[in-house]
């Protein structure tokens, strides 16, 4: 049995159906009710990956874990030993943890200080682990949707410079792969996408599948900080700048990752905008 923690979110809501097309009994984790697009056979529980507590039943009898730390739990709750000891004291045999390519590139992030705890804490569990890095999602482009549809405009910051954003549906391929496969365990991935691809380009691509022009307007620093700002702390909203606006070489890098675990070259960016081009319309 596998347990999927953020089961309702973008990476959970591909992983679920990925196990079960696997052969994987499969129970889906949410604070929220069960969605109505779970596949057959699914089992949902309701748990808050921050309360061990409330956990602890849902472990019984689990062999793997995927556990994503959704929202606020980034930030604070438990200590992570508190949920791997849940883990460990139910047999769960495998942990696959959604961590991110921060945790190599800026070691030294206060906005992931918690996410570094919990790498810790899985690789000194008694479980076979794999940690998942992933580098800036491609979905982050949602945020452009209401301005695309209603103004066909795009607001962003640092409009030249190119990161190589990961689709989150390979995310939870590899995810797939390490929970149920062999071959996996002790290895920390690197995710990106199949190219570096800056803001500019990626409103050019949402342009090119919606066949009409989307206007890009650059923000400055300034400007994208006050926007950022009204929904993130000022050490996440700093902490994000920098990656976006001044990136590492190696946060501009190709990482191989995808295509070693898939056997398959990771998803282009126009891919993920013609799956998702409803929310732009």
């Amino acid at each position: 049995m596998i347990v999927v923690t953020g089961a309702t979110g973008k990476i959970g809501r591909t992983l679920v159906p990925l196990l079960v097309e696997a052969g994987q009994d499969v129970v889906a984790v949410s604070r929220h009710p069960r969605p109505e697009e779970f596949p057959a056979g699914v089992r949902h529980a309701r748990a808050d990956i921050g309360n061990g507590a409330s956990m602890r039943p849902v472990l019984d009898g689990a062999d793997a874990l995927f556990l994503l730390l959704g929202g606020e739990l980034n930030g604070r709750g438990e200590s992570p030993d508190v949920l791997i000891g849940a883990a460990e004291e139910a047999g769960v045999k495998r942990i696959v943890l959604l961590s991110s390519q921060i945790n190599s590139t800026r070691p030294a992030a206060l906005s992931h200080t918690r996410l570094r705890d919990f790498e810790s804490a899985v690789r000194a569990s008694g479980a076979d682990f794999t940690i998942l890095r992933p580098g800036a999602f491609a979905s982050n482009a949602l945020a452009w949707a209401e301005p695309v549809r209603t103004r066909r405009r795009i607001f962003a910051p640092f409009g030249d410079v190119a990161l190589p954003v990961v689709d989150a549906a390979d995310i939870a391929a590899v995810a797939a792969a390490a929970l149920h496969e062999e071959g996996h365990e002790g290895r920390t991935y690197e995710l990106t996408g199949p190219e570096a691809i800056s803001p500019r380009r990626q409103a050019a691509a949402i342009s090119r599948a919606l066949g009409e022009e989307v206007a890009f307007v650059e923000l400055s620093r300034e400007e994208a900080h006050a926007e950022m700002a009204r929904f993130m702390p000022d050490d996440i909203v700093d902490g994000t700048l920098d990656v976006i606006g001044e990136p590492l070489p190696v946060e501009q890098a190709i990482s191989p990752d995808v295509q070693t675990v898939l056997r398959r070259p990771a998803r282009p960016f126009d891919d993920w905008v013609a799956r998702h081009l409803p929310a732009f319309r």
